[in-house]
């Protein structure tokens, strides 16, 4: 898969490594990229040989949101105020622009990793959120920022963080727009890990090539069912639980833990 705005490579074993690379913007969002990481996503799902899939941003940055300058920094206060939209057409524009990179995350059956490298703002840190683990280092900062400009968060933010962190901890987030520093991050659960900065990459890389050695199968069953379950009663997730055992007890990959567990050596899953 070649891009403009992303780059992506396949790392052993099975890891899909996708980098956000407007290093520039700080990685900020346009719509070539927000369209280029759905695309990249989307073939990381129907890649069979892509077990987990690892997000970061290019230079010293993860994502400073969505690039609102049209072209300069996203960051900066635009001196002339965007041109008004209709409201059908700003619907449709975050329907099929920032948020479909959301979906998108969310709708892969594996398991995704955030390599927060740097500032993750707005829309960056929605994306950090529609990931199922973060790591950070020091550098890495959080902001929900959408109130400070007048706006409300577009991208699932609401809806993300208090599946995350302590209800109170994401209103306050949320109503103050103050940054949220690698410790604190780390100890509201938005952060898996905290790692000096020298060591974010070999860290990403460890705990992806830890998690892609497990069966594909029960990685997609086990997330389905955890994110499923925020829609469903206790009764509704037993019954997808038992049907979930039948389907990961029948394939080849349960036969093989069996027999390497009996042979007592480490079983090799081939997704079957």
């Amino acid at each position: 898969m070649a891009f403009e705005t992303i780059l992506y490579e396949k790392r052993e074993p099975h890891i899909g490594w996708v980098t956000l690379n407007r290093p520039e913007r700080l990685n900020a969002m346009n719509r070539q990229m927000h369209d280029e990481l759905y695309e990249c996503l989307r073939g990381c799902n129907e890649d069979e040989d892509v077990r987990v899939v690892v997000l970061t941003g290019a230079g010293r940055g993860f994502c400073a949101g969505a690039d609102v300058s049209g072209g300069g920094q996203a960051q900066q206060a635009s001196a002339e105020p965007p041109p008004r939209r209709s409201s059908e057409e700003g619907r449709q524009n975050m329907r099929y622009g920032q948020q479909k990179s959301v979906r998108m995350l969310r709708a892969l059956d594996k398991p995704t990793i955030a390599m927060v490298n740097g500032v993750a703002v707005g829309h960056g840190f929605d994306m950090a959120l529609a990931c199922d683990l973060r790591i950070g280092s020091p550098n890495t900062r959080f902001q929900v920022a959408y109130i400070r400009r007048g706006l409300v968060p577009g991208s699932a933010g609401c809806y993300l963080m208090p599946q995350i962190m302590p209800l109170n901890k994401a209103l306050e987030y949320i109503y103050t727009a103050d940054f949220v520093e690698a410790e604190e991050a780390l100890r509201h659960h938005i952060l898996n890990k905290l790692v000096p900065a020298e060591e974010l990459e070999s860290t990403a890389m460890e705990l992806a090539t830890k998690i892609a050695l497990n069966p594909p199968i029960s990685l997609k069953l086990c997330k389905m069912m955890v994110y499923k379950g925020f829609e469903m009663n206790l009764d509704s997730a037993l019954e997808m639980a038992a049907l979930s055992v039948q389907i990961a007890s029948a394939s080849d990959d349960a036969a093989e833990g069996a027999r390497a567990f009996v042979e007592k050596r480490q079983p090799v899953f081939k997704g079957r």
